[in-house]
């Protein structure tokens, strides 16, 4: 099974109607179906309700976040080993420790960063990610 790991780009895309909605909206399909299995930083997902807070104040952040809960969707907690490797990637590849998160997740689990945060770059063609937009 396909393993993707959403960063806060890709859920806020998603829960907000910007680019990248619509790919977003197929891998949360692909789940349903029992073709993929999709996860999320608790980190990241943290980002995503700051970020729904900040542009569209609390009411609307807390229904919002609401609405995540029955998607096939997994938010994995943050362990200190998982801190660690975000910390060690941040430092090696100069990302925003937030965003280390979601790509220290993608290599724990063999996944597939889904994201349209050009800063990923930094980690390399090798490294696996679904582009939700030209960045």
């Amino acid at each position: 099974m396909k393993v993707y790991v959403f960063d806060a780009s890709a859920l806020v895309a998603f829960l907000l109607g910007k680019p990248g909605a619509h790919k977003v909206n197929e891998l949360l399909k692909e789940a349903l179906r029992g073709r993929a299995e999709i996860l999320i930083s608790a980190v990241n997902y943290g980002e995503v309700h700051g970020v729904v807070l900040r542009e569209h104040g609390a009411a609307r952040a807390q229904a919002t976040m609401s609405a995540v809960d029955p998607l096939p969707l997994s938010v994995v907690d943050c362990t200190r080993h998982a801190a660690t490797q975000a910390a060690e990637i941040k430092a090696k590849y100069k990302l925003y420790y937030v965003d280390s998160f979601a790509a220290a997740l993608t290599i724990e689990h063999n996944a597939s960063l889904v994201t349209s945060d050009s800063d990923f770059r930094r980690l390399g063609h090798g490294f696996p990610v679904v582009w939700l937009k030209a960045t």
